[in-house]
Order: C-alpha cells, then structure tokens, then sequence
C-alpha cells in the first residue's frame, strides 16, 4: 500500500535545477539590464562635451535623452508578447546585438540628427532588454529564491541611473564623450554569449504571429510617444500655452482610451491588461509609479542643484551622488532580508517612510549645502527606495498566477519609466514656478525699504566703484538682482523636495491599503501558482 502510494507523488516534485546554468543565463540578463538603464543617465554629466561635437544647438541636445527614453516607453509593453512568440533567449540575444550596433552608430555621429536616429534606434533594443529580468528572476527562480532574484534586479534598477552621471563623466573626461557609447560593444558580447548558450528557459509560442492585434500596436504606439513627449516636453514650453502640447495630449487622452478598449476586447492583446484585476498588483503600480518618481526624480534634482547654486564640476557633482549608489548597493541584501522574512506591506512602508525622511531634509536646503550636508538626505533615500522599490515589485506580483508574469514584468517596468518621468516634469515645473514666486516675494520686500537690503545695495555699489566699473550703481543693482535670483532658486529647490518627499509618504499610506502577501519561503511554496 505505501509503495503504490509513493510513486503517485513522484509527478508533484520539482524538476532539479542545473544552478550553473540558470545563474549565468541570468547574469547575463542582468548585465544587459543594467547596460541598457545606465545608458538613460550616462549622458547627462557629457551633453556639453556632446552638443560641442555634433555641433548641435541646447534645444537639439536634450533630444539625446528624450528620444531614448521615447523609444524604450514604446518597446517595453510590446517585449512580453515577443518573448511569448519567440522565447526569451531569441528577444534578447537580437535585442543586445541591436544595441551594440546602434551604440556604436550612436558613437560615430557627426551630427545631431543622426546621433537623434541612432539614439532612437538604440533605445528600442534597450527597452526590449529591461522587462525580460524581472519577468524571468518571477517564473524560472523556484518561489524561496525569488526575492533574493528580485533584490539583484531592484539593485540594477536603482544603482545603474544613480551611477550613470558619476561614471559618464568620468568617462569623458578620460577617453571622449564617443567612449559613452563604445563601451557597449564588449559588455554587449559577453551579454550575447552568456544568454545565447545559457538562457534555455522557455520556448516560443509561433502560432501567436497569426493574428496580431496591428490596430492595437498602432494605438498603443501613438499614445505612449503622444504622453511620453508632453510629459518630457510640457514644462519647457509652458504646457497648453504651446499647440503642439495641447494636441499631443488630446490624442494621447484619445488614442489611450481606444488602446485600453481595443486590449479589453480583442481575441490576442497585444498588452494583457488581465494583472489589473488583481488588487496588490493595482496598488502595487501606483507604489512602482511613485518609486520610478523618487529614484528618477532625486537623481535630476540634486546634480541639478549643485551644478546651478554650488557650481560643481561633472566630477563633483559625480563624487556627491556617489553616496546614493554605495547605500544602496549595501542595503540591498537588507532590503531582500525584510522582504523575505515579513508581510511585504511592512517594509513598503519602512522604505517609502524613509525615503520621504531622507528627501524631506531637502526642504531646508541652503545654498552652502555640498557633500556633506546631502549626505545624510541621500543616505536615508537611498535605503529607503531600495526596501520601497524591492517590496513593491514582490507585492505587485505576490498574488499573480507565473502565466501573468511577462505581462506583469512589462507593466511593472513601463509604470516605472512613466513615473520616473512624470516625476521630473513636475519637479521642473516646481522649480520654475517657485523660482518666480519667490522672486516676486524677494523682490517685494526689498522694494519696502529694508535697511538690511539698502545696506547691502551700498556695499555693492561701493565694490564696483572701487573695481572702476563705469555704472557702480547700475552693476550694484544687477549683481543684487542676482543674488536674489539665486535666493529664489535655493527656497524653489527646497519646495521641489518638499513635494517630493510628500509623494513618497502619501505611497507609504497607500501601500497599508494591499493585501496581506508575504514571500514564499518554502520550495513547495506556490509562489505564482
């Protein structure tokens, strides 16, 4: 009787895991990952050097980065279904060929508009290289190592943007900005070598190429580039004051209303919507959305600051946000420990708490504020995003059956990249707006006759005459305006983190509203089933 019994429970144990394998398939994955977020930010410390090179003009540089992350926006919802029709191994292997071919191009530009193309093209394959990881670290990791996979892609994911100005910068200085994109070519190799001969871990499904839902591809298109744009592009030109801005944003509303229909409706979306139904996964989103914001948001914010008040070099500004990257490479296996040992919501809510700690320090920022004093705020953001963005990635997917898990992956991503993005336009509106508030205020108490201010006016007015400048008072007044203007923009930078660290904290009260989902810590455990 015992003996019939056994072999009727053999069908239920788990294949063995060739470890060596998986682990460098994966690495793989992972190199390509980080290559492919690294490349966002690794400009933003050279686009002087860039703009010099290509002769390009200030409004024609920015577009080295907004077309790239256009392009990934656009990608990134459409790799699930690749890696559904033709395996991940294939998606991937191309993927990362493209990207050393175009990096290369991208390198070798002569002019603005062809270094914008490459960037485009290049931006495609990196976005088809980013939702894979996380999607494969949930599915082919059994459930009791999993959030131990999901640590190392959070790690990516925060440390490459946080590193990308410091390493970028550096780079430039000591090979040439065109090093920026070279440097892809050997680590894109060894990506291809590592997923092309270990990355066995699915098989296509050919039969989804009949019937591809074009319409929705087309919708889908139109409405990520039609938001993307306005989101990156809005605060420059004044938002709906400019045409272009209220059109694209008519259509993005109308195109992403038919998109959203189309997948709900259609026999083989090309988007599968289906991870919304689930609770966790909704709220997780939002959690994704607001750490896309926090990440992305202080990693623009602070250089912004210490190059516009503090006057740093790409070398310092690289130096201070170094502290971001060190706390979280080191936090990280603390943050996969919480999330393993407890109910995911506990440490969400740690992570974004700390996070809206570190960032609300900003709030009496200073212009003497330099490495030290943003050492702390980025000690206490660093950890905490890291906890904040690791938790929300295992909640979001907690309660999600593994045949969701590319979709899910995909979405996960996408949210991210929205809000890391939507999180700088309002951070540049912030600044902007504050700035001339503040100046206005400044400016008005000035104009009351403040004895301190005429003090200072005098005094001012007393050096250029002593420096023989030809209008003393005229040279006075515009350096004093200056130094309001500076003033302004000090109080503006405290309000921006101000409003940043009120985000993270409303995601830490939002995130006790989940359902209860704590890691699998057993082999049998069912994660995903």
């Amino acid at each position: 009787m015992t003996d019939a019994v056994a072999p009727a429970s053999l069908p239920e144990a788990r294949p063995e895991i060739n470890w060596t394998v998986l682990l460098l398939g994966f690495a793989g994955m992972v190199i390509g990952q980080f290559m492919a977020i690294l490349d966002i930010q690794i400009v933003a410390a050279s686009l002087t050097q860039i703009q010099a090179g290509i002769g390009a003009s200030a409004d024609q540089i920015s577009w080295v980065q907004t077309i790239y992350l256009l392009a990934e926006v656009v990608i990134i919802p459409l790799t699930a279904y690749l890696t559904r029709m033709f395996g991940t191994r294939p998606v991937y292997v191309v993927a990362a060929g493209a990207f050393i071919v175009t990096s290369i191009l991208t390198g070798l530009s002569s002019s603005v508009e062809m270094m914008i193309i490459m960037r485009a093209f290049q931006g495609l394959a990196a976005g088809a290289m980013i939702p894979a990881v996380f999607a494969t670290a949930m599915t082919v990791f059994p459930p009791d190592k999993r959030v131990t996979a999901n640590v190392i892609v959070g790690l990516i994911v925060t440390l490459a943007p946080t590193i990308g100005p410091t390493l970028g910068g550096h780079l430039t200085d000591s090979l040439g900005w065109r090093w920026l994109f070279f440097i892809n070519a050997p680590v894109g190799l060894l990506v291809i070598f590592l997923v092309g001969r270990y990355a066995t871990f699915d098989q296509g499904d050919r039969s989804l190429a009949k019937g591809v839902d074009w319409w929705g591809v087309g919708l889908m298109t139109v409405f990520l580039l039609s938001m993307q744009y306005v989101i990156e592009e809005g605060a420059k030109e004044g938002w709906f004051d400019e045409p272009l801005i209220l059109w694209l944003t008519v259509a993005a509303a109308l195109t992403g209303a038919a998109f959203i229909w189309r997948q709900l409706t259609y026999a083989k979306p090309i988007v599968s919507l289906r991870p919304f139904q689930d609770r966790n996964f909704s709220l997780g989103m939002v959690m994704n959305f607001v750490a896309g914001a926090s990440l992305f948001g202080g990693t623009f914010i602070l250089p912004l600051f210490l190059g516009q008040i503090r006057h740093y070099s790409a070398a310092e500004v690289g130096t201070t946000m170094l502290i971001s990257g060190l706390v979280m490479f080191i936090s990280a296996p603390i943050a996969g420990r919480l999330v393993r040992a407890m109910d995911a919501r506990i440490p969400m809510v740690l992570g974004f708490g700390l996070a809206a700690y570190g960032v609300g320090l900003g709030a009496r920022v200073t212009e003497d504020w330099g490495f030290w004093q943003f050492a702390g705020l980025q000690a206490w953001r660093g950890i905490g995003v890291m906890i904040a963005m690791i938790a929300a990635q295992q909640m979001s997917v907690s309660t999600l059956p593994v045949s969701m898990m590319k979709d899910a992956s995909s979405l996960v991503n996408l949210i991210r990249n929205v809000g890391g993005a939507v999180g700088l336009a309002v951070l540049t509106t912030v600044l902007t707006h504050q700035t001339a508030v503040h100046y206005g205020d400044l400016t008005a108490a000035v104009s009351l006759g403040n004895l301190e201010s005429q003090t200072m006016l005098e005094g001012l007015t007393s050096m250029m005459e002593a420096r023989g400048v030809f209008d003393p008072e005229g040279a006075a007044r515009k350096a004093f305006a200056g130094m309001l203007n500076r003033q302004a923009s000090v109080l503006a930078f405290g309000d921006a983190f101000f409003v940043l660290a009120a985000g993270c904290a409303m995601a830490a009260v939002l995130a006790l509203f989940a359902a209860p989902a704590k890691a699998p810590t057993a082999p049998g455990g069912g994660g995903g089933h």
